[in-house]
């Protein structure tokens, strides 16, 4: 391992725990990862201690078992989520746990499985999980996903490498999409967050009540409630302290009105949905939900996904990223949400942030609701965004303004 690799190592160590997590002095830590990622684990947990964390604890899971189970299991069996697990989780959440996941994702996993049965083990988790997700939605404790290159995931990206070769390959993209590959990796970020601050509120100043988008199989509007706000990549717990939920990240993002999303939407990345993979579909809304749907790989899982319950099929996300930006810049598909989606402006179906409301973190359900605030077990964020995309804002006296043009900010 030459020196070079292992000084942005340590820089990503860092980042993930001082500026990501933001871990604090007698603050627990879960880590959740593949277990090929076990060494870096292990420098995260030294780091973390560095910080001053009370205890580290580990979360380590294998793909392949998951495949296993799916392919293996009784449908009863499939049902089946831990009890214990779910309790684990909000007593960890109630003592104010940061929570890390490191994300390696095998796009193909589950190209060969039934997506009925993938439909049936998702939707069992979502259910047991979504109290806890509560927890992750409204910001409410630390949380951080970060990415750690598997060979299958690397293979997906450089097919064309030897393993070892795409290895290397997306980690030198990670650490250069995350600015860890420079030494000033904590000040490069402190700009970029106030850059992104900015540009929240810049359109929170604007006060748009519409977002229209015009581009290649794209015609959509979006509705916005006085209510809701723009933020950016950085959250404030319940304790008051910052941390930032996504490495790396490029969005501002907001919520829609629930029944205010109007036309079609085309993706312009592949979507890689529970180990399988989406590509090239379309959606067209009417008063919010989801009335048709097409796609040319992966329709059964798309099908799946929007029938996990009633708010699937509504959008609780917007998000406004630059073409022009480093993953963006890197002209490479990484097959990997997190990723994906900070190289295109997106939106997600499901689920809502309570962070985007003012004062959206004590509000009741009904409260929440007024607003336009979808409910739902899943979050998933899928890519529009291009150098062909439009976006103009249309502000309470019908006034229209342009935001994105071809792509990048106006």
């Amino acid at each position: 391992m030459n020196t070079v690799f292992e000084s942005n190592l340590e820089r990503y160590a860092d980042l993930i725990v001082k500026v990501g997590l933001n871990v604090q002095k007698n603050q627990e830590l879960l880590i959740s990862a593949p277990i090929t990622a076990y060494k870096f684990v292990r420098l995260v947990t030294k780091k973390a201690y560095e910080a001053g964390a009370l205890n580290v604890l580990t979360d380590f899971y294998d793909e392949e078992l998951k495949k296993i189970r799916l392919d293996s299991s009784s449908e009863e069996g499939l049902k089946a989520f831990p009890d214990w697990k779910a309790k684990g989780f909000i007593e960890m959440a109630e003592n104010n746990v940061a929570l890390l996941n490191l994300a390696a994702p095998n796009p193909s996993l589950l190209r060969d499985s039934d997506p009925k049965r993938v439909a049936i083990l998702n939707r069992a988790s979502a259910e047991a999980m979504k109290d806890f997700s509560a927890y992750i939605g409204g910001g409410k404790i630390s949380w951080l996903i970060a990415a750690f290159p598997t060979i299958e995931w690397a293979q997906t990206v450089f097919p064309e490498l030897s393993q070892d070769e795409a290895i290397d390959k997306l980690w030198e993209n990670i650490f250069y999409t995350t600015r860890t590959d420079q030494e000033n990796t904590v000040a490069l970020w402190e700009s970029h967050i106030s850059n992104l601050n900015k540009n929240a509120d810049r359109l929170n100043e604007s006060k748009y009540k519409k977002l229209h988008y015009k581009g290649p199989g794209t015609d959509l509007s979006i509705e916005f409630h006085p209510q809701t706000k723009w933020i950016s990549a950085q959250f404030t717990n319940d304790q008051g302290i910052p941390f930032v939920p996504n490495l790396p990240t490029e969005e501002v993002f907001t919520i829609p009105v629930k029944q205010g999303v109007n036309g079609t939407v085309t993706s312009t990345k592949p979507l890689n949905y529970s180990g399988t993979l989406i590509r090239n579909f379309s959606l067209t809304f009417k008063d919010g939900k989801v009335v048709e749907f097409t796609a040319e790989e992966g329709y059964e899982t798309l099908k799946n996904l929007l029938e996990t319950d009633e708010g699937a099929s509504y959008l609780g996300e917007v998000a406004l990223v630059p073409h022009n930006s480093p993953i963006s810049n890197t002209n490479i598909i990484f097959n990997n949400t997190l990723f994906d989606e900070n190289a295109s402006c997106h939106i997600a179906l499901g689920r809502a942030l309570s962070v985007c409301v003012e004062e959206g973190k004590n509000m009741t359900a009904e409260q929440l609701q007024k607003v336009g605030f979808n409910e739902s077990m899943i979050h998933v964020d899928f890519m529009i965004g291009s150098a062909e995309l439009d976006i103009d804002g249309e502000k309470e006296d019908g006034t229209i303004e342009p935001i994105f043009k071809a792509g990048d900010w106006v």
